[in-house]
This record gives structure tokens, sequence and C-alpha cells, in this order.
């Protein structure tokens, strides 16, 4: 076990990132929680590699992050990225671990929460992923609601999702996130996603047709000034690749019924439901989830290529060596 030392750098950027945001090309941040604990082996390496290449065909740098033996990696190397998808035993990271983890050299995979927030603080200002987490059902009981809410109310970032995971209390989230002062916005769309399903018969109250007018309400977003908040970008799945609607209904229903009758509770049972969904459907909603984070990846490098074409560059954190 290690500690960190008096002025040890425990953010690093690769030299790639780092160049980029030197010179304000665009940069795209991606977690890596589904890359560890998301996906099999090998597949889960296959995917790694081409979100990053589909970040790079729509023009910008990919800025893949995790944190490996207490630093906190924005940007990952090829041996980095398959330590990652390959490593047994690696933690599941969000924003409060982050410190524990640089201070004790310990190794992770980065939630919604730690990568926002780690790539805010390179000076990244778009971040692609697939569904967020928010208020559980039963939140009145359990009071269960996760940390990426606040990470979104408290850091000026763009993240392209496919709204929030459909286990969840969607309504009771849209509605958290409009009291945190999150701005949230469908693409090409009057209807806030469904995560596996295109639509969760939700209205979301603005619309966007294009990246260069998502990189204008973030150019908005800093000329106004405030308190520091998130730009959710609502991309829904494409219909045509969707769970069917009442697969899923009906999975997620028995996923938690199961749920209940075994006492699965707290940070277990994310995981639980999402495994359940996976063995119920026979596959069908791991392929819709790749789906989403596939478009929002693309729709991502767009809105970043948009926003660096008239944004002045970013001050990036040290570059790692070698």
């Amino acid at each position: 076990m290690r500690t960190t030392g008096p002025g040890e750098t425990i953010i690093q950027t690769s030299g790639e990132v780092a160049e980029a945001l030197a010179t304000g090309a665009p940069v795209v941040a991606l977690e890596t929680t589904i890359i560890s604990h998301g996906l099999p082996q090998p597949r889960n390496l296959q995917v790694a590699v081409e979100l990053e290449e589909l970040v790079r065909q729509a023009g910008a740098v990919p800025a893949t992050i995790a944190v490996l033996d207490g630093v906190a990696r924005v940007g990952l190397d090829a041996g980095m990225l398959e330590r990652v998808a390959t490593e047994p035993g690696l933690r599941k990271l969000g924003f409060r671990d982050l410190a524990l983890a640089a201070a004790l050299g310990a190794s992770g995979a980065t939630t919604v929460s730690a990568t926002a927030f780690l790539a805010a603080r390179a000076g990244i200002r778009v971040f692609a992923t697939g569904g967020l987490g928010g208020v559980h059902r039963g939140w009145t009981t359990d009071q269960d609601e996760s940390a990426d809410l606040d990470m979104l109310a408290s850091t000026r970032i763009t993240v392209v999702c496919a709204g929030v995971k459909s286990i969840l209390d969607v309504p009771a989230t849209l509605q958290r996130l409009e009291t945190r002062g999150v701005s949230v916005a469908g693409y090409r769309t009057d209807a806030f996603p469904g995560f596996y399903l295109h639509s969760s018969g939700l209205p979301v109250d603005w619309r966007l047709e294009s990246p260069e007018q998502a990189a204008a309400v973030m150019r908005a977003q800093d000329g106004l000034g405030g308190p520091a908040s998130a730009l959710i970008v609502a991309n829904p799945v494409p219909a045509d690749e969707q769970l069917d609607p009442a697969l899923h209904d009906r999975v997620l229903a028995e996923a938690l019924a199961a749920a209940d009758r075994e006492g699965v509770t707290g940070q277990a049972i994310t995981p639980f439901l999402l495994d359940f969904l996976v063995r119920g459907t026979g596959g069908a909603s791991l392929e819709a989830n790749l789906a989403a984070v596939r478009g929002n990846t693309r729709l991502a490098g767009r809105i970043a290529a948009a926003w660096s074409s008239a944004a002045a560059p970013a001050v990036p954190v040290p570059a790692a060596e070698g």
C-alpha cells in the first residue's frame, strides 16, 4: 500500500489529451465502469477501443478516464485500457472514493460522478455515457439517490446520455434535476429517453436539433455565469435498436419483485437489477445499452467539435510523463 506524498500529482492527462486541450482541439471524456463492470471479457476491451475510435471519427480526441495505482488518468494508453478491461477486483469509484483511492494507491474504474469531476478538473467540457444514475424507486422509504445528481448540479460539463437507467424512478429523477438547476434538453426529441427504450413517455421542456445548438447553450451557460451546473443532452437510442418495450416492462417487474423477495437494497440493487435484465432478456438489454452508448459517443464527438470551434483553449492539468 502506498500513500501520496507532498506535491505528488494525482491527476494526470495523457500527452495526446493535454496537447488537444492546450490547442483548443475537441476532447470527449469516457467513463470506464461499463468496461470493467458492465461487459464480459473480451468484449469489454473491444467496446472500449470501439468507443475511442467513434470519438476520433467525429473529429475529437478520446479521454477515457480511470484511476490506476492511485493516479487519476485522463486518457489511457493501450496497456492501461487493457488493464481496466482485464484486471480482477478493480474497484468501482464514485467521486467520494477518489481521495481514498489516491491516498491508498488503489485502482478502479470511474462512474459518472467521478468521470464528470475528473474531466472538468482536466478542462474537458463534453462527456459521453450510457445512462445516468438518479433517484431510486422507493426513495421515500430508503432515500437512495445516486451521487451523479449532486455532481451534475455542481459541475460545468455537458453529458450526452440516453436518459437515466430505467430501473430508477425516472419522474422523481427529472424533478430532482430541475430542483438542482441542471439543464436538460432532448436531442431531436420532445420526450425524455428511457435508456434501453427510445422514450420514457415523459416530456422534456427543451429540444436541440444540432451539435451547434448544444455548443451555443454551453456558451450561454458561461456567459450567464451563476452556479456551475451541467447540461444534459438526452439522446434516445434509435427506435429500431431499443429493447422491446413489452419485454422490458415484464422483465423489470420480475427483477423488482426478485429484489424485494431477496432483500436486495442499497448499492447492491443497481447491479442486481441490471444483471437480472440482461439474463431475463437474453442479452437484448445489453445490446440496447451498447447501441445507446455508441450513439451518445458519436454525438458527443460532434458537440465537442462544435464547441471547440468557438471556445478558447482550456487550461489542462499536467500531462503524464513518458
